[in-house]
């Protein structure tokens, strides 16, 4: 089976990718393009897994970051691991390969078509509420792009109907981000549930980014394409596999 790859027309024809879990080497709960280097899975199969994705990309190498759930950016040079935590990267660099890691929150890719600078954020709650997506967009800018220049695209994400939440969660919302209220649905009993893409959109576009989308791909449903962290811990697996999101200039 051949690696499936999703791409967004707000992107246009800048080399990108959100890359499903068709494809790989790994088995078990891994089965298919698992990236993370970070789970339990073998070494040499995330290695291969990898290496699938470099070329498909047409490059050496990805370039990545250490992800903590963080609102930090940093921009790079070159391909390789060792960039340190953070959790967005940008490069003005041609031939360079910027990826993040998944497995339910939003990789988003952006593109300044006119700069010719791109990046990557791996953006959950966390990231989101704590300012990635906007310290992605000013490292971009740092390197010569532009807000009202660049296009970002949100790739496969869960959807607000599988993301149920408690109370506590949104409450720590009302206190950092009040503005995210219209982003809570009513769910069952105490529980809310929460549009994660749609607030990532929102974000975006406060930015006065020139056009943001999302795929509309939701990770927790699609099991056959997507790596989901929540279905993995509602179905008592171990461990998940990561999705991965490249971009190239």
């Amino acid at each position: 089976m051949g690696l499936e790859i999703l791409k967004s027309e707000v992107l246009g024809a800048v080399p990108h990718g959100f890359f499903t879990r068709k494809g790989g080497a790994s088995s078990g709960v891994f089965q298919g393009l698992n990236c993370g280097s970070g789970s339990s899975d073998m070494s040499d199969a995330v290695k291969l897994n990898r290496a699938r994705v470099a070329a498909a990309m047409d490059v050496p190498d990805l370039a990545s970051v250490f992800q903590v759930h963080s609102g930090d950016a940093v921009a790079v040079t070159g391909s390789g691991r060792a960039l340190g935590e953070a959790d967005g990267i940008v490069t003005a660099t041609p031939g360079v390969a910027l990826s993040i890691l998944t497995a339910d929150c939003q990789p988003v890719l952006f593109h300044d078509p006119k700069a010719r600078v791109i990046g990557a954020a791996h953006a959950g709650w966390k990231g989101a509420i704590g300012g990635v997506l906007e310290a992605t967009v000013a490292k971009m800018e740092a390197l010569g792009a532009t807000a009202g220049n660049i296009r970002a695209a949100i790739g496969p994400s869960i959807s607000q109907s599988a993301y149920e939440v408690g109370p506590e969660f949104l409450d720590r919302f009302m206190e950092q981000a009040p503005e995210a209220a219209t982003f809570f649905a009513k769910g069952a009993g105490e529980k809310y549930l929460f549009d994660l893409p749609g607030y990532g959109l929102s974000r975006l576009r406060a930015l006065g980014v020139a056009a943001a989308e999302w795929t509309q791909h939701c990770t927790y449903s699609d099991p056959s394409r997507f790596f989901s962290y929540r279905r993995a811990t509602h179905e008592g697996e171990a461990d998940y596999g990561r999705l991965i999101s490249v971009i190239r200039l």
